[in-house]
């Protein structure tokens, strides 16, 4: 049976239809995943004739574009953009996910307003699966969905993470930790320390607060924080290991194997995007500069989470003790 298309923001990222259609393209022959790419007709069919693809992916119209820079209220506003026609396709059920690399305030606004969130979900988080030294993974949630959560929000980005840890990952029974500025109970600002009291009150393994230099070395399942926080972390994950690399350069080092190949696990473009957790719907957010093999990756993480349910079976985890 043919698996539900995947909804493509044809228009989103930096890059815009130079990257979107050949990535679409190579999710398309390459992993087998039907697109449906959403943006300027006119200029999404000349990109899939240069790509040598024309007639072989399927286009829907918006005459709009959401620039990158957008805020999430105009995002809003622009109901004729591929944004916002393409999350109308999956809430109608023309589509099974959405994939942009658009403006991630203008992805999360757009889709909380067109899909809705799961009850009792108050804020999307965004799941990024980082690899640790240990072997396996990492989830890191909020990495930049909703910057200012209050503490109950923190709690139910634990759960999600934890979800999304056993259901996508298979760990089995998740450890938590809390970001903080120390890995002593009542650390941090007033934002964590009221978050570390609700977290001792779900139903995962809470380890407790966990450091910066913690997030890479596989001391806990999943990580949780603002979507401030979480994401100048990721991006200092990510620069960090080009940095690396290109000090190795200018030094004349060839870059040993090893070390290339922590930065393929760390680069963008091997995960593809970050889930972003807690809507009634299936959502990954691309980072703002991928190229077509990022696009044709997070095509491939979309199809797998809509796949197995993910978003249904997220849901279903979502119980909590009472808090008191």
């Amino acid at each position: 049976m043919m698996p539900e298309p995947v909804v493509l923001d044809a228009m989103g990222g930096d890059h815009g239809p130079a990257e979107t259609v050949p990535g679409a393209v190579r999710a398309w022959r390459e992993h087998g995943v039907p697109v449906i790419l959403v943006g300027q007709a006119g200029v999404l069919r000349r990109e899939l004739a240069r790509a040598g693809a024309a007639g072989e992916i399927d286009v829907a119209h918006a005459a709009d574009v959401v620039p990158m820079g957008e805020r999430g209220v105009g995002a809003l506003s622009r109901t004729g953009s591929s944004l916002a026609v393409g999350l109308d396709l999956v809430r109608q059920g023309a589509g099974g996910s959405f994939v942009s690399a658009g403006s991630t305030g203008a992805v999360v606004a757009g889709a909380v307003g067109r899909l809705g969130m799961a009850p009792p979900v108050l804020r999307p988080g965004l799941a990024v699966a980082l690899p640790s030294v240990r072997g396996g993974a990492t989830v890191l949630i909020d990495a930049g969905a909703t910057a200012d959560p209050a503490p109950e929000m923190l709690l139910q980005f634990a759960l999600l993470g934890a979800s999304y840890a056993q259901l996508v990952l298979g760990v089995a029974d998740p450890s938590v930790g809390l970001l903080s500025i120390g890995s002593e109970p009542g650390k941090g600002n007033r934002l964590t320390r009221r978050a570390e009291e609700l977290l001792r009150w779900m139903p995962f393994r809470f380890h407790g607060n966990v450091e910066g230099h913690d997030v890479l070395a596989g001391t806990v399942d999943v990580i949780v924080t603002d979507g401030f926080t979480g994401n100048v972390v990721l991006k200092n994950v990510e620069g960090s290991v080009r940095a690396t690399l290109a000090l190795v350069a200018r030094c004349g080092i060839a870059a040993p194997e090893d070390l290339r190949e922590v930065a393929r696990r760390y680069d963008p473009e091997t995960h593809g995007g970050a889930a972003l957790l807690g809507l009634d719907g299936t959502v990954v957010v691309a980072h703002g500069s991928s190229g077509a093999a990022t696009i044709a990756r997070a095509c491939v993480v979309a199809r797998d989470l809509a796949e197995g349910e993910v978003v249904a079976r997220v849901r279903e985890h979502l119980t909590v003790k009472p808090v008191p």
